[in-house]
């Protein structure tokens, strides 16, 4: 079997001093050779975290295997190709969409056996379990700033002497559908820059400013 190694190191001294680098090269090449795989070639990473996947050396490894230069990754310890579950799990996924394995030496995740095949599965599932609870953590936050009043959402960037014309336009007895005509044949930007106002969307900022200024309700009440 043709198997690409990945090898990373997180600073720049590991780097200089290449010494975690060979270590984790030759783990690879001794199980290859043990296995009678066949390297294509080792790439590495030096001075980058394992943060995310967006490191020169694991696309020019993606590269590799989606071309079908190599049948299998190959690294010495997970956390040198992810510390994220998450994103380890979206590793896996494209493995098995593309047909190539995933070999890490450490953990006996090894899609090539069906026992580790089973460990990478299970790994997924701590990732699924691991992406649920960061779910309900930030439900359970948010919940928590809106129980407190905290303003959630986009913060409101509609300039205040467009608010004021929506305003005026109404306590001047403009329909809703008439306002928004207007703002859209004039190209006035929406709060969220857009280019096309409807009647909801005037409706809402003139609600908003109602309920901010309690007199523009009254005076409108009182005519």
């Amino acid at each position: 079997m043709r198997v690409v190694g990945y090898v990373r190191v997180s600073t720049d001294e590991q780097t200089g001093s290449g010494a975690g680098l060979e270590a984790q090269r030759r783990a690879i090449l001794s199980e290859c050779e043990r296995r009678g795989w066949h390297v294509v070639k080792v790439i590495e990473d030096g001075g980058f975290s394992a943060k995310d996947l967006k490191r020169p050396g694991v696309q020019e490894a993606l590269r590799v295997l989606e071309a079908g230069e190599a049948s299998a990754l190959v690294v010495a310890k997970l956390d040198r190709l992810s510390r994220s579950m998450i994103d380890f799990t979206a590793l896996m996924g494209k493995a098995q969409k593309q047909g190539w394995a995933l070999v890490a030496l450490d953990c006996a995740v090894d899609t090539t056996t069906p026992s580790g095949e089973a460990m990478a599965h299970m790994l997924a599932t701590f990732a699924q379990f691991e992406r649920r609870l960061i779910g309900q953590r930030t439900r359970d936050a948010l919940a928590v700033k809106k129980r407190q009043g905290v303003r959630l959402g986009r913060p409101r960037t509609l300039p205040e002497d467009v608010r004021q014309r929506i305003v005026a336009a109404r306590q001047a007895g403009l329909t809703l559908a008439a306002i928004a005509h207007t703002l859209n044949s004039e190209g006035v930007a929406t709060a969220q820059g857009g280019q096309r106002w409807h009647p909801a969307t005037v409706r809402k900022i003139s609600t908003q400013a109602r309920a901010s200024t309690p007199e523009l309700e009254m005076s409108r009440s009182g005519r």
